[in-house]
């Protein structure tokens, strides 16, 4: 592990800004880092179901009601997902550290390091890598359990959950975006179960644009300009509609948040998401920040999206 230095991490004056997104809001709609359940099991339950026989309307005679019917049953199954890890490192000489006041770049008189504190500022930011390496996740993952040591369990993310068994997906195939694949998409969602009860259209900024020209509407106040699509109406239920950096520019995603939940594995005595010092070999402050999350994503069949989608 690499030990950052005087040299490698210099201090600034200024306002600090970053353009990566610092926003995660799919992961905070569902409790964030601190909400959710907790499992003692690296795999865990998503949902149980059974399937009923098609209905069908009965022809029984007075007659034939005095026998019994034969017998059958309802079958159950079940579906899982896992946790996996997430881990990052911090470490930070102590020349570094004791060198608060060593300014590098442009320093007009009265400026202040911009970092007072560097081993708190990198902890912090290394939590913010998590929790955009999770909202990634969350809708990119791809499924994997570990069966030995040396293998990752990856968690499910929710494009793979619509696109595998039971999931609703419409593959686009490079077309455009179009208010009759939408309401495809929703038909499709319906037949195959959704309840439509608290449904969010996740979308890139892209898709986005092109979903407020499809349902926009002239303002009613003619000194104001522009649309922002924020909630449609359709024969199923309302739709909110939530902008996120980390869903694919050529998907859309609807996603039954009701249920939706993060899953944590605690470390017995330390928690989950913790923080804690690694053993010295030097001059250096070193540690590390452990935990697992794993995404609780309910049936298949509540959810849907739309992938390929043109993108330019």
């Amino acid at each position: 592990m690499p030990t950052e230095t005087i040299w490698s991490l210099p201090n600034y004056a200024g306002d600090l800004f970053t353009a990566d997104s610092t926003n995660t809001p799919f992961l905070s709609m569902i409790g964030g880092l601190t909400g959710g359940v907790q499992t003692d099991d690296f795999e865990f339950t998503t949902d149980s179901q059974y399937s009923l026989p098609t209905a069908t309307q009965p022809n029984i005679t007075e007659k034939a009601s005095l026998t019994a019917p034969d017998a059958s049953a309802i079958t159950r199954s079940q579906n899982t997902n896992v946790t996996q890890i997430f881990q990052e490192a911090v470490s930070i000489s102590y020349e570094k550290l004791s060198n608060r006041g060593h300014m590098s770049g442009l320093n007009t008189a009265g400026q202040q390091n911009n970092v007072p504190n560097e081993k708190d500022w990198q902890i912090a930011r290394k939590l913010e890598k998590i929790s955009r390496d999770i909202e990634y996740t969350i809708f990119n993952g791809t499924f994997a359990k570990a069966t030995t040591s040396e293998t990752a369990s990856k968690t499910r993310g929710m494009l793979a959950l619509c696109a595998g068994n039971g999931g609703t997906n419409i593959d686009a195939k490079s077309a455009a975006l179009t208010r009759a694949l939408l309401q495809q998409l929703f038909k499709k969602m319906y037949d195959a179960g959704a309840n439509f009860s608290n449904v969010v259209l996740w979308t890139g900024s892209t898709q986005k644009q092109i979903i407020t020209d499809i349902y926009a509407y002239a303002p009613e106040d003619r000194n104001v300009g522009g649309v922002n699509i924020k909630q449609i109406e359709t024969d199923f239920g309302n739709i909110g509609i939530a902008l996120n950096r980390f869903i694919p520019q050529s998907s859309i995603l609807c996603a039954e948040m009701s249920v939706i939940a993060p899953v944590f594995q605690p470390v017995p005595e330390k928690g989950n998401f913790f923080y804690e010092e690694l053993a010295k070999t030097g001059a250096a402050e070193s540690g590390q920040i452990y935990g697992k999350f794993g995404l609780d994503h309910g049936p298949a069949f509540m959810h849907g999206a739309i992938t390929n989608l043109k993108a330019e």
